[in-house]
Parts: C-alpha cells; structure tokens; sequence
C-alpha cells in the first residue's frame, strides 16, 4: 500500500516505513506530522475520490532537519564593475512515515 501526499506544495509518494524529505516543517525530532493525501493506491483499488480521502490520513515522524546542497549565485555585467555573490541552502525536514489510516474498519 502507498500514497501520495501533498506536503510544503510538492506531492510525494510515501509507503510505511518510508523516510522522505520535504520542505520544512516547524517541529522538534519525534514529533509526529499528519499529512493530506492525495491518492491511495492498496493492491489493485485506487482511491482517488475527495469524498473517501477526506477520512484517509498518513501519520509520520519528523527524524531530522536536514540542508540541501549550497547553490551559488553569481551575476555578472561586463564593463560597468557590477558583481553580485550570493548563496543558497534550502532547509528540508526528513520524515519517517509510520501508518496510512484509510478509515475503513
């Protein structure tokens, strides 16, 4: 069973057990997180409909806050002495995915 979840405006497909990295959330290591799914896909159904995944949740685990690689920035315009240097880490929060509720019984 898997699902893909919408989180930080980016869709992720997540299983139990799966650590995955999105955009930030505000939160200390071993907090837990519920995100909004989007599809869930169990054996051959595929859940697609509002109406059904209203009820469905996917619990996780926040494990870290991790950077991303630096990105260099440098602009450059020929004969008038105009240099800019800037720089970039993009803040990611790794988070382990610990049940899939589909709310049926």
């Amino acid at each position: 069973m898997y699902a893909i979840v919408r989180s930080g405006g980016r869709q992720h497909k997540v299983a139990v057990g799966d650590v995955v990295q999105v955009d930030r959330i505000v939160g200390a290591p071993g907090t837990s997180v519920e995100m909004k799914a989007l599809l869930v896909v169990d054996g051959d159904s595929v859940t697609s409909d509002a109406w059904v995944l209203e009820g469905v949740k996917v619990h996780a685990e926040i494990v870290a806050e991790v950077k991303a690689k630096k990105i260099d920035i440098l602009k450059y315009k020929n004969k008038t002495g105009y240099r800019v240097r800037q720089g970039h880490r993009q803040k990611y929060t790794q988070v382990k995915v610990t049940s899939i509720d589909t709310g049926k019984k």
